[in-house]
């Protein structure tokens, strides 16, 4: 029985898996959260004989509290606030704008880094499978799933390797389908899970970008 991954692309290698349904879906396009779930959708893209690209969203944090979203951040100057959060921490309008400019600064940064200045996404009617290492809160994912629909998929599927029983249920309600291969009940990190959580770095995430972008030509 599996209790841990050796490391992420073992963990892609299961979750493509539980994926088998999309194989030579034409319609499919694998959305990999930087910079850990690359490798996880490396290995998923692989399987499913599906393109791969980078999903670059930032969060919006909270000042002071960045774990906490207000909001999220994408290419082509799409921004989305959580309008209740805003109201209910009398956030100014100041205190709104340094984050966004933190945060574009870092989205600019990383499409640079990742060759997405040159090549923007289009997810218009298509089924979008968005691919992390793990969700913990599943702030960053559910911020990824409103920036997604914004462009108007057909189809918005979350899959992970491993997240906490409560945070998959949290999903199933907002998305099309949510795929899972561990969900325990105790959760402390995604890194417990893993044998090995190196941190992924900017030209890992480029080379197996670039490598799946070769393989899918």
């Amino acid at each position: 029985m599996l209790t841990q991954f050796t490391n992420r692309f073992q963990a892609g290698q299961h979750l493509a898996r539980k994926l088998s349904h999309y194989v030579d879906d034409p319609n499919v396009i694998v959305l990999a959260l930087p910079r850990g779930g690359v490798p996880v959708g490396y290995e998923v893209a692989a399987f499913l004989n599906a393109p791969m690209d980078a999903f670059l969203v930032r969060k919006l944090g909270v000042p002071g509290h960045e774990e906490f979203a207000m909001g999220a951040l994408a290419p082509g100057g799409v921004i989305l606030l959580n309008n209740d959060v805003v109201r209910q921490l009398a956030l100014t309008r100041a205190q709104i704008d340094q984050v966004i400019d933190l945060e574009t600064q870092e989205l600019q940064r990383r499409e640079e880094a990742y060759g997405h200045h040159d090549r923007p996404l289009d997810l218009h009617g298509r089924t979008a499978i968005l691919v992390d290492d793990g969700l913990a809160t599943g702030s960053t994912m559910k911020v990824a799933v409103q920036a997604a629909c914004v462009q108007e998929p057909g189809r918005v599927v979350v899959a992970v390797p491993v997240a906490p029983k409560s945070t998959a249920e949290d999903f199933k309600d907002l998305v099309d389908e949510f795929v899972c291969v561990l969900a325990p009940e105790d959760f402390f990190a995604v890194g417990q899970w893993y044998e090995d959580f190196t941190q992924t770095t900017d030209e890992e995430v480029r080379e197996l970008l670039e490598r799946r972008a070769t393989v899918s030509r």
